[in-house]
């Protein structure tokens, strides 16, 4: 088994151990549940940062209409880190809104690093992961524990699950929008991220959004499809110093990850928004004969 220590220069090692929103997140990245309302677009750009060095960027789109919605990200080291352990990244998730939920349908993610890829395809049914698929299939390891079929149940995808949805109709920057939880999968590994709050703050982006935003603590939880002996796992498992700053996405109810904050043995990992454009979009209005 690979080990870990704390003294390895190769961050693109751990960061490729992280399991999916917080992977796809620390190159894309994470976080919450559910519904949405109205209709919004949002076109961002965000750099990541390991103990302040640029180590990686990548760009994240997302459209809520009446009936469906989208979101799609990519990403990819840069800097020094691309020098030596350069990868790249995309994720992409696809689905209806009914009675005013999300509920992906599709979801594919790829990864590739050195002279290796895979590609992770999932097809759900209101929650549940109805068919999922690792290509090239990996090895099986007999550390992993295996993800039951019950486990699939009531999930949520990596990126679908990153759109928090704020319930009711009060503000939608408050307290109470952090205090919440969700169950994953993301093709290979079940786990629930629980969010608390922890603060309000003021974020300002280079080009889009400026104005208040939402900091929630999140903590990580994994149920099955890991192998428990990971330090990457027992180390973010007893973390409790994550974070994620959440900004509004215009015309809905929904807040999207602005920032996130993991501290890590190599210094504090940081994603963050330098572009955060969003924008309300008009209902359709039905045609007349």
């Amino acid at each position: 088994m690979t080990t870990f220590r704390t003294t390895s220069p190769r961050p693109a090692f751990w960061l490729r151990r992280m399991p999916g929103s917080l992977a796809a997140l620390a190159l894309l990245w994470l976080a919450a549940p559910h519904t949405a309302s109205a209709q919004g677009k949002l076109d961002a750009r965000y750099e990541a940062t390991l103990a302040g060095i640029p180590v990686g960027n990548g760009a994240w789109t997302i459209e809520i209409l009446d009936d469906q919605f989208s979101a799609a990200a990519s990403g990819g080291t840069a800097g020094l880190l691309k020098a030596f352990a350069g990868g790249s990244g995309t994720s992409a998730s696809q689905g209806r809104i009914v009675n005013g939920a999300l509920v992906a349908t599709n979801y594919e993610g790829t990864a590739a690093w050195s002279k290796k890829s895979e590609v992770i395809h999932m097809t759900l049914v209101n929650g549940y992961v109805k068919e999922f698929a690792i290509d090239p299939q990996p090895p099986v390891d007999p550390d992993r524990l295996p993800v039951t079929d019950a486990q699939r149940h009531g999930v949520f995808d990596p990126m679908t699950g990153a759109l928090l949805r704020v319930p009711g109709n009060g503000e939608v920057l408050a307290p109470d929008s952090c205090r919440t939880g969700a169950a994953f999968f993301d093709g290979r590994m079940r786990y629930e991220l629980k969010l608390d709050f922890k603060r309000m703050t003021t974020v300002k982006s280079e080009t889009g959004y400026q104005g208040p935003a939402l900091v929630c603590a999140v903590y990580f939880t994994p149920v099955a499809g890991y192998i428990p002996e990971r330090p990457v796992i027992k180390y973010l498992t007893a973390q409790r110093n994550m974070e994620i700053t959440f900004a509004p996405l215009a015309g809905t109810r929904i807040l999207v990850p602005y920032r996130m904050v993991v501290p890590t043995p190599l210094g504090t990992a940081m994603l963050e928004a330098t572009r955060f454009v969003t924008q309300a979009t008009p209902p359709r209005v039905a045609k007349t004969q």
